[in-house]
């Protein structure tokens, strides 16, 4: 078996930036998941302003006026 003087070293660097890869990819996971959660968040918000905004028009527009 032939030796080699940098096998541990770039093994252990190899080793390091797989959990570091790892890591990046659950990151990416988190904030798409995070992000997910706030767009649906934000349409439900945009839902229940443009509700309200109806709301407003149809009774200042259309409601008889009794004079």
């Amino acid at each position: 078996m032939v030796s080699q003087p940098g096998f541990f070293v770039s093994g252990a660097f190899s080793i390091f930036f797989y959990l570091m890869w790892l890591a990046c990819i659950g990151a990416g996971i988190v904030a798409f998941v995070l992000f997910v959660k706030l767009a649906l968040r934000a349409i439900t918000a945009l839902d229940l302003y443009n509700h309200s905004k109806n709301l407003e028009i149809r009774e200042r527009y259309e409601t008889v006026r009794k004079d």
